[in-house]
């Protein structure tokens, strides 16, 4: 039996080799995993609502079936490199939503390029990494269980190797200070309308961040989803989530 190709191709794009899969069409919605995820973890949602968006889904740089990462991953490069391929693909302003690194990246390219964005929703992202996200970074390594890695070989075809790298970028997160910085008055040139979700028991992310998002955007609306920690609609709520974000981005 020929191996299934996957829908997607790999360009050359802001110096990386970057795949990304379109689907459907309409305005432009871009979906964003979270670090250490993939394209392939929006597989449902592309099915739902591919007739009512043109859904632009990448693997961020060093992910999936992107190039693996020659040094550490940076918030504000692939932020680049996914308006990089806005453009390649032609596309004006978009909306987008993103789960954890992916929404730190919308973040980015919401106050890089603010009219780029008209409408995002941020589920457990940061405007910077607190003391106690940095220390579960330094240990996030050594801390994955056979199960989780297994899980991390089936998402990255780069082997090993590709994993390793993005583990030496987790590392060097728990000491970067210039990547995830963002202050509120450079929170407040965000023009995006803006839903932020988070959960009430984040370990990495405490909810008062959010609150500090939700004050220095202009438009936006925060979500706390009780009893919940890091991508707090995962799982049992995801059916939820995606019914309040569409509502949300259809505004």
């Amino acid at each position: 039996m020929t191996p299934r190709q996957p829908p997607g191709r790999i360009e050359k794009l802001n110096g990386a080799a970057l795949y990304f899969e379109v689907h459907g069409s309409g305005e432009p919605l871009v979906l964003l995993h979270g670090f250490t995820g993939s394209s392939q973890d929006w597989a449902g949602v592309i099915a739902e609502w591919g007739g009512e968006f043109q859904l632009i889904v990448p693997d961020l740089r060093g992910h999936g079936r992107s190039g693996a990462l020659s040094e550490p991953f940076r918030h504000r490069d692939a932020a680049a490199d996914v308006l990089v391929l806005l453009d390649h693909l032609n596309a004006g302003a978009c909306r987008g939503i993103g789960i954890s690194g992916g929404g730190n990246v919308l973040l980015h390219m919401a106050s890089m390029q603010p009219e780029r964005v008209k409408a995002m929703v941020l589920v457990s992202a940061t405007p910077y990494f607190p003391a106690q996200a940095r220390k579960i970074m330094r240990q996030y390594a050594a801390s994955l269980t056979a199960e989780q890695r297994k899980t991390l070989l089936e998402r990255h075809p780069g082997g090993p190797a590709q994993i390793q790298a993005l583990m030496a970028s987790v590392a060097a997160f728990a000491d970067t200070i210039d990547d995830m910085n963002f202050t509120p008055p450079h929170l407040a040139t965000i023009q995006a309308r803006t839903l932020i979700v988070q959960g009430d028991r984040d370990p990495l992310y405490p909810v008062e961040l959010s609150v500090e998002m939700a004050r220095a955007i202009p438009r936006s609306a925060l979500w706390i989803v009780p009893s919940s920690g890091h991508g707090p609609v995962i799982g049992a709520r995801w059916a939820e989530f995606l019914k309040t974000a569409l509502g949300f981005l259809r505004e």
